[in-house]
């Protein structure tokens, strides 16, 4: 018991220094630190078994985070890397820009002002699976559907809303979170994706899109804006419309961006005679990206240029996101090593609880810590790393565990008024975030209470 109240008290620390906006990585490094040696003082368990010691408990500390980098650097971090760097390539030469203005042209010719809302929800929900930036997305729709949503009579806080929630399941094989969801469960990302992100991820999304259909319409009625259908094209600040500027490129390069998943789909559903996993698949998209450039620009140096991007985005998902996961992991390995997570099965066990319980606190912890501090990946990260083990003790499929976690992560991210996409959103159509956390919440909630349902009918 004494580990698990240490380990209430080292969270919600965290969570206040992350609500202060605290870098999520140093944080979460210092908690599994402090968390690892308050577990030697107390003697509550070891750091690391003997085969993998140093010999001293104390380096063990230290030795647990060096593993942590060496393995999750060598193959998830790789992969994390080449599909970030990939997608700031693909932003980079305006193809992932051409891919919505293709996508949404059909939406602009529909008359009906709400049934073009919800089809904008399906829609910019499946776009999201190639972009990777949340909220440079969000601003990106800003830019381009938001003007012609309230043109057609739908209120601005309505058509912020969908915009908001245009990343809501996080679902799709280049997000960092659903990579590393699946080597929790021990897959490559393609089968989880297709085996258990779509089947679920169908549901939330046209959840998501019917629940806005209804709730936008009837608060719009309830509560009419004045702005509804008036060109509110000005309203969105030329810096705001400059950041999403790209290069003028052929209406094909829509495709680029898609490129890696249809690669991997061609060769799992014909036998080629060839292994092609989704590193090799981007690889091979860079390629071909790199031979249309210079066909297109015949200039051996501005290809080379542009290319620069890939190895700045593979940098900053280096930073950005593979320290996020080496850090998450040295938090959740002191929650471990105090014996927190063994005392809460136990007890939630001795309550009632079963293996279906455990997945409901789970994705509540994950619920509160996102809407509290905004960031749905620095909470997935930081509590996923317990699902196998928590899994493994409840008698249930690690996936039960994970799945939810990875969706209900990003779909509480739209409900949270502090999150950077509900922020830049609601700033360029100068609204209040608070005001448009109030428009997603029922969306978000019935897509969520959705997506956990169909997980325990289809995988239970």
């Amino acid at each position: 018991m004494l580990g698990l109240l240490i380990a209430f008290v080292v969270v919600v620390w965290v969570a206040r220094l992350v609500l202060k906006k605290y870098p999520a990585q140093p944080v979460l490094f210092t908690a599994g630190v402090v968390m690892m040696i308050l577990t030697l003082v107390f003697g509550l368990g070891e750091i690391l078994p003997a085969k993998t010691s140093t010999g001293s408990p104390w380096l063990d500390i230290i030795q647990s985070i060096s593993l942590a980098f060496s393995s999750r650097a060598a193959h998830l971090g790789m992969i994390i890397m080449l599909i970030g760097g990939f997608s700031t390539y693909m932003d980079r030469i305006g193809a992932s820009t051409a891919l919505v203005h293709v996508a949404i042209k059909p939406l602009q010719k529909i008359g009906r002002p709400y049934l073009m809302l919800a089809l904008t929800s399906v829609l910019s929900n499946v776009l999201a699976m190639f972009i990777s930036s949340a909220s440079g997305f969000g601003l990106l729709l800003m830019v381009t559907m938001y003007p012609v949503l309230v043109r057609l009579g739908v209120s601005r806080i309505a058509a912020c809303a969908v915009i908001a929630t245009a990343s809501a399941p996080g679902w799709g094989p280049a997000g960092a979170d659903s990579i590393y969801a699946a080597e929790l469960i021990g897959m490559e990302i393609v089968p989880y994706f297709i085996q258990y992100q779509v089947p679920v991820g169908i549901a939330t999304v046209l959840t998501l899109a019917a629940a806005h259909y209804v709730v936008q319409q009837y608060l719009d009625r309830k509560e009419p804006d004045a702005m509804a259908g008036q060109d509110v094209s000005a309203n969105v600040t030329a810096e705001q419309a400059r950041a999403q500027e790209a290069p003028h490129v052929p209406a094909f390069y829509a495709l680029l961006p898609t490129l890696p998943l249809l690669i991997v789909l061609a060769f799992g559903l014909v036998d080629f005679g060839v292994k092609m996993d989704i590193s090799l698949a981007t690889l091979l998209s860079l390629a071909l990206t790199m031979v249309i450039e210079l066909v297109r620009h015949r200039n051996g140096l501005e290809v080379c240029k542009g290319v620069t991007a890939f190895w700045d985005g593979m940098g900053m998902q280096m930073a950005a996101v593979v320290t996020l996961v080496v850090a998450a992991e040295t938090f959740s390995k002191g929650l471990l090593s105090l014996g927190a997570i063994n005392t809460l099965i136990t007890s939630a066990q001795e309550a009632g609880f079963g293996g279906i319980g455990m997945m409901f606190i789970f994705v509540a912890i994950i619920i509160g810590a996102t809407l509290i501090t905004g960031s749905g990946n620095a909470t997935f990260f930081a509590f996923v790393p317990l699902a196998p083990k928590v899994a493994a003790l409840s008698g249930i499929a690690p996936v039960l565990l994970v799945l939810p976690m990875n969706f209900i992560s990003n779909l509480a991210r739209s409900m949270s008024p502090i999150a950077a996409v509900m922020i830049v959103v609601a700033g360029a159509a100068h609204l209040s975030p608070m005001d448009l956390a109030k428009r997603t919440f029922i969306p978000v909630a019935a897509a969520s209470v959705v997506n956990i349902a169909l997980t325990l009918i289809l995988f239970f």
